[in-house]
């Protein structure tokens, strides 16, 4: 029962009778492997012959209830159990989820970033989404995870031009959501890691305005034009305050330069290479385009010296955090790409079929932040039984992933014997008890 009284929290969100069906639909997404449609959910769970389907369909289509409260809820969970203090580390990325109708009417034609290369272009017909995550280790992984807790719909400016709306880009959605979790959090220090999309002056500048700011950590172009610190107005001086002083050197110039002075890190896991070395140059300075606020910033300069890197540059608006941990917050961005992946394989990312705009705006948040709730749930049990990895001849376990995570929450769910089924005549057969457990194995662990 402690799953139950866990998910009890989100309990507030809904009345009572909106709530029972909710718990249902949040169960059987967990247990339904395959597709995650509401057909799908009842089916899972036994109820394929309910005449009162309907009921089930409505919680995302007409049901009064906020996906942003929900969100407030679990990101309050998520810090209380796996980072109850110290500075909050999240990413922010946006994914494509492939859907095609011409029903559906925020979709957009967008560039396919898994089948698209630097010399290749492909479109795809979807819906695009920008999530937030929070990136904390996971004891039991030893690994950092990405879990989302905020996820908007983010329509193309089509879309926008279509319905007579105010277009809002990328970095407009990314201040939005940043501003809200601000809110939630007023006293936390809070680091936001973002690929170069979200090196955006207007954004950088936005967020570190704010009373409590939210500092950022992205990529910076090598020709990124660098100044000094405005010098300090002179008495009776006329005319307009300078809002920088003398731009400095490029940073492209001081990857050759012999008077660079280089820094050697030796990182203890770069990219899957363990005890690497890095060379790095770091400096302050304020990053300024003509038109837009200057922000002051930190800057590193990275250079392989085994050459398998490209020489890049980060920046960060944290002007007290080293080089070490600037690099080291960049490196868990990557953990995004892989909650994406994981959503799509294991939560049915991409399956939903609902034409509802209300509907559509509910699910695959939802689904994005089931992966949070699942690892969360997974980290209450394992406290009382540890993981049961999968074992094989041809291949030993010895960290758990994702899939371990889900099955054990499964297995639990099905220990759990509340589910219904519709049929009154029921007829029992008795199963061996070898066969039922691998049974049990194939359907925690089925996709």
């Amino acid at each position: 029962m402690e799953i139950l009284e866990a998910l009890g929290r989100f309990a507030p969100l809904f009345s009572k009778r909106v709530w029972e069906s909710a718990l249902w639909l949040m169960i059987g997404a967990i247990l339904a492997p395959g597709k995650r449609t509401v057909s799908a959910v009842l089916r899972v769970l036994g109820l394929s012959e309910d005449p009162h389907y309907q009921t089930y369909h409505r919680v995302l289509n007409r049901a009064v209830w906020s996906s942003l409260a929900a969100s407030r809820v679990l990101l309050q969970w998520l810090i209380a159990v796996l980072a109850p203090s110290g500075p909050l580390v999240m990413g922010i990325d946006d994914t494509i989820e492939r859907r095609w109708g011409k029903q559906i009417a925020a979709r957009g034609i967008y560039r396919d970033p898994v089948r698209s290369s630097d010399s290749h272009f492909v479109k795809t017909s979807g819906l695009r989404w920008l999530s937030l995550m929070l990136l904390v280790p996971i004891p039991w992984a030893q690994r950092v995870w990405a879990l989302p807790f905020l996820t908007v719909l983010a329509p193309s400016e089509r879309y926008s031009q279509t319905h007579r709306k105010r277009h809002k880009r990328l970095t407009d959605w990314a201040r939005q959501m940043l501003r809200q979790v601000r809110r939630w959090l007023p006293t936390r220090p809070i680091v936001v890691v973002g690929d170069s999309s979200f090196a955006a002056l207007a954004l950088l500048s936005s967020l570190r305005q704010m009373p409590q700011p939210v500092y950022v950590v992205s990529r910076l172009r090598l020709d990124a034009q660098l100044y000094r610190p405005a010098p300090p107005r002179q008495p009776h001086q006329m005319g307009r305050p300078r809002q920088v002083g003398q731009r400095l050197p490029g940073l492209m110039p001081l990857v050759d330069n012999p008077y660079t002075p280089w820094q050697t890190l030796v990182l203890a896991n770069w990219y899957g290479l363990s005890d690497y070395p890095l060379q790095v140059a770091s400096a302050t300075a304020l990053w300024y385009k003509t038109g837009m606020p200057p922000v002051p910033i930190r800057w590193v300069l990275l250079r392989d010296p085994m050459g398998r890197f490209e020489t890049q540059a980060l920046l960060c608006t944290d002007l007290a955090a080293t080089p070490e941990q600037i690099l080291t917050w960049f490196r868990w961005r990557w953990q995004v790409e892989v909650t994406f992946q994981e959503v799509r394989a294991q939560l049915g990312v991409e399956t939903q079929r609902q034409w509802s705009p209300l509907a559509i705006a509910r699910t695959t948040p939802a689904l994005l932040a089931l992966f949070s709730i699942v690892t969360l749930l997974a980290h209450q049990q394992q406290l009382h039984q540890p993981f049961g990895l999968p074992k094989a001849a041809w291949y030993q376990k010895t960290l758990p992933t994702f899939a371990d995570a889900l099955a054990l929450v499964r297995q639990q769910l099905w220990h759990l014997r509340t589910f219904q089924s519709s049929r009154l005549d029921t007829e029992m057969v008795e199963v061996p008890r070898t066969l039922f457990n691998a049974w049990s194995d194939l359907l925690c662990y089925a996709a």
